[in-house]
């Protein structure tokens, strides 16, 4: 059974994100199940540290707009809007190129909070980054 409140246009979703963060570091909505949502990042200078290895900002910059997103589709939003409260990121292995997908599941959906764990692997499906967030759930005025 989908959690989704509102049905999913992938396009749409990378298109609201237009002159934000995640379109200047290049993050593209690719899939969605019914209880997951996904991205892609590419690893570049645009996301990269000094030394040349993915920026764990970078990281944690694509668990948070998988989430936050993920939570905006989970409710009413004429009613609701969701936030971030907090963010931890546990980064287990460094990447030098190529591409990344973060993949967001729920772990609790509330009425005033949600908890979200993104995962965000290479293209070997190493394990890169692992992130929880906590989204606030408030009401539009």
């Amino acid at each position: 059974m989908s959690i989704w409140f509102q049905p999913i246009d992938l396009a749409l979703l990378t298109k609201v994100h237009r002159d934000t963060l995640a379109s200047q570091i290049g993050i593209e909505f690719t899939a969605f199940g019914d209880d997951w949502l996904s991205a892609t990042m590419p690893v570049d200078g645009r996301t990269h540290q000094p030394f040349g290895i993915l920026h764990g900002g970078a990281s944690v910059a694509l668990a948070e707009t998988l989430g936050s997103m993920g939570g905006h589709l989970c409710v009413d939003g004429a009613k609701f809007m969701c936030v971030g409260q907090a963010i931890t990121a546990n980064h287990i292995r460094s990447v030098r190129e190529g591409l990344v997908t973060g993949t967001a599941r729920p772990v609790h959906i509330g009425g005033r909070s949600h908890v979200w764990q993104i995962e965000i692997r290479d293209t070997a499906a190493h394990l890169i980054c692992l992130s929880t967030l906590t989204l606030a759930v408030l009401t539009k005025r």
